[in-house]
């Protein structure tokens, strides 16, 4: 079975929505030891499950799913591996982490259906420079992740082509 190899430490970021990895995490996909692992370094900053607010009553973007959503997204900003890929190693994290089917199974088919936008803004915020890894990170109070919005940034990048 797969395992989550490392134990998840994180610590919040003054915007409240956002966190940064304090020590690297990794996850072994399909079994222990199978030699395909994720490893997500010390820096990365995750909002963990990009759920909306309105349903956070039900399925808050923090739960027992968490670290399966730190995996996800650190997939989703590397684009190593295919988005069909990535929706499927965060369903079998959530299955590792025992993730009942009442929640796992609408967080997949959520971002099945709506993770290309999120995908799309990676893409997007790689090109015009933005990170999300803070290699030399020294964190106070007050840092705030200032990455634009989806639809700033997608103004910003379809204006930019419109540009050209």
């Amino acid at each position: 079975m797969s395992v989550f190899t490392e134990l998840l430490v994180v610590s919040p970021l003054s915007d409240g929505k956002t966190w940064v990895i304090l020590r690297p995490f990794s996850y072994d996909v399909g079994s222990l030891g199978s030699g395909d692992t994720i490893k997500v370094g010390a820096g990365f900053m995750t909002d963990f499950a990009s759920i909306p607010r309105l349903l956070w009553i039900f399925l808050p973007c923090w739960g027992k799913y968490g670290n399966a959503a730190v995996i996800h997204d650190w997939l989703y900003w590397t684009q190593l591996r295919s988005r069909k890929e990535a929706d499927r190693i965060m369903l079998e994290g959530m299955t590792v982490l025992k993730v009942p089917g009442w929640q796992k199974y609408p967080i997949y088919i959520a971002v099945r259906t709506f993770g290309l936008l999120a995908w799309k803004r990676n893409q997007w915020d790689k090109e015009a420079g933005f990170k999300r890894v803070l290699f030399h990170y020294r964190l106070k109070t007050g840092y705030r992740l200032n990455r634009p919005g989806f639809i700033s940034r997608s103004v910003k990048h379809f204006g930019n082509r419109l540009d050209s």
